[in-house]
């Protein structure tokens, strides 16, 4: 089952997309959606960048809410085609892009579920209004199309913030200059809650500790122990190891990121639906996001997808302290 949570928990979302050109800004979006010939809703995290004035480029985290037999999210990447006008306060944008998807469907035959991946197209309608505050009031038309599954139409209402204020109101053309690593080295200690990506979306009390490295101005990598905790199917905990595209903001006091990489888990008690020829590898996408209050100390949010071949996937909130030196 996809997980539900308040917006508010996700602040922690999102992103970077490269080291060039742009305006930041990051919109929480919410309303609609139709599939399957059902209504149910959809919500979504998005981080936008542009690469002049007519373009620009987008990671989401979107969420398609419940249609029948389908409980489907996932990430999209997309390039923007925008016109701006009434000054540069209102903006007209066209964005397409691919769709990586996770959805639990119900299963075919008794009861049960699997957890499905694959890949889709996301194509997009937005107007923006930019206020004189960096904040922005948007309308978006979605259409999600997927090779195994059905088809879903959303129209959403989102605000959104410029975390790089411009000379004035509008989307910013370029990018403030960076020349220094986000990350230099950090330990974050974290707990928080599993949710098994299930029917009835099973919790169960995580924790976590890693330790984060800047490679490059917008590139991390960090090393970890997670611990899914005791309420799950089968209890699982090991090793992760992702790396990251980071920004900062704000005087460097925020940072936001996405990660990818691998989680070699060790698996404790009886779990009959798992081959062991699916062995101990899985994929974790994650997004985070930190804010520094002092010069070492910061808080950090992480929302980790661990991605499986068994149709064990979960979602691993955590919060905590970090100390960075």
């Amino acid at each position: 089952m996809r997980i539900n949570i308040p917006l508010s928990a996700i602040a922690a979302a999102l992103i970077a997309i490269s080291a060039s050109a742009s305006a930041q800004e990051i919109g929480l979006y919410a309303g609609p959606l139709t599939g399957s010939d059902a209504n149910t809703y959809s919500w979504a995290i998005d981080y936008t960048e542009g690469f002049g004035k007519y373009f620009a480029g987008s990671i989401t985290w979107l969420n398609e809410g419940h249609v029948p037999g389908h409980h489907r999210d996932g990430q999209a990447a997309q390039a923007w085609l925008r016109l701006p006008v009434a000054n540069r306060r209102v903006v007209f944008a066209l964005g397409a892009g691919p769709y990586r998807y996770f959805d639990t469907e119900t299963a075919k035959q008794g009861e049960g579920y699997s957890n499905t991946h694959g890949w889709g197209m996301l194509y997009s309608a937005r107007a923006s209004w930019y206020s004189a505050h960096r904040w922005t009031a948007n309308l978006q038309l979605n259409r999600v199309q997927v090779w195994r599954g059905p088809p879903t139409t959303a129209l959403l209402v989102g605000i959104g913030y410029q975390l790089d204020g411009p000379d004035e109101p509008g989307p910013r053309a370029f990018a403030i200059p960076r020349t220094h690593n986000v990350t230099q080295n950090e330990v974050a200690v974290m707990a928080g809650e599993t949710i098994l990506n299930s029917l009835q979306s099973q919790t169960s009390f995580a924790e976590a500790i890693e330790y984060r490295r800047g490679l490059t101005r917008f590139v991390d990598a960090t090393v970890g122990y997670l611990h899914e905790g005791n309420g799950l199917v089968a209890r699982r905990d090991g090793l992760t190891a992702q790396l990251w595209l980071t920004r900062a903001f704000l005087d460097d006091k925020l940072t936001i990121g996405i990660g990818a990489g691998a989680y070699a888990a060790i698996h404790h008690g009886e779990d009959t639906d798992r081959s062991s020829g699916d062995g101990i590898l899985s994929g974790l996408v994650s997004v985070s996001g930190s804010y520094r209050f002092s010069q070492h100390w910061a808080a950090r949010v992480t929302w980790n997808r661990v991605v499986t071949r068994y149709s064990r996937d979960t979602d691993v909130l955590l919060g905590g302290l970090a100390y960075r030196f």
